[in-house]
């Protein structure tokens, strides 16, 4: 399986919600396929107003967060433009805290699920099994002219390597060819930061998304005429605990 995320389906899906626990916010689809139990990727982006707190919560299914705008906190851990955090199925995270120009960010799920589990209340549908976060640094994009003077292919690790999971951008000079990357575990996801990705479906501009299923063929992508700086994002199989049921 190939999906891609657009801006164009953003523009068309973004709309205001509201949580039955009072929490306020925007979101859009940039990524949509089925919402079966089988490989079913979604990206969506979540507008958080200055300020804002999200609850702590867990969701199940393994996910990333990617930060497109604004500044904030993640439990700990300050969050901005570029940040990259996984949170593993049935893993508490949080709070969510918008700085004073709010804060945006992708979710991003090889599989569909709806809604988030609010902890402590749901605190009785927490399962058993291995429990998993992992941050990267704010990671901004890079600017245009800073990627059409690229002389050579970047690599910058995000998130370290482990049982399936990792994180790490690529910055291509113009017009370069990306290696092929082995899609493993549920699938592999690569976001555009800055410049522009030509694939074999079309081309990919800043924050638009492609989704890789395990066995896919990688090959054939190459930077655009102002290069590419590029999120890639490997999504570690689902635990066996969580697998059925």
């Amino acid at each position: 399986m190939i999906a891609l995320g657009s801006a164009a389906l953003a523009g068309e899906t973004r709309h205001h919600r509201v949580l039955e626990n009072g929490f306020s916010f925007h979101r859009s689809e940039w990524m949509q396929s089925d919402r079966g139990p089988g490989l079913s990727p979604t990206v969506f982006l979540v507008e958080q107003p200055p300020n804002a707190v999200l609850a702590p919560h867990f969701h199940t299914q393994n996910q990333f967060q990617v930060v497109k705008a604004g500044s904030g906190t993640l439990g700990a851990h300050a969050v901005g433009p570029g940040s990259v955090h996984y949170a593993g199925a049935f893993t508490g995270y949080g709070p969510l805290v918008a700085g004073p120009a709010g804060l945006s960010y992708f979710t991003i799920r090889a599989v569909y699920e709806t809604g988030a589990n609010f902890l402590p209340a749901a605190r009785d549908r927490l399962r058993r099994g291995p429990k998993r976060n992992a941050h990267g640094p704010v990671h901004e994009p890079l600017a245009i002219e800073a990627l059409r003077g690229l002389e050579s292919v970047r690599q910058i690790p995000l998130i370290a390597p482990q049982d399936g999971l990792e994180a790490y951008a690529l910055q291509l000079p113009p017009f370069s060819r990306l290696d092929p990357i082995e899609a493993r575990g549920s699938g592999q996801f690569q976001l555009v930061l800055a410049g522009a990705l030509e694939t074999p479906q079309r081309r990919l501009q800043a924050w638009e998304s492609r989704y890789l299923s395990p066995g896919e063929d990688a090959g054939g992508c190459l930077a655009g005429a102002s290069g590419v700086h590029l999120l890639v994002l490997q999504m570690p199989a689902v635990a066996l605990e969580y697998s059925s049921g």
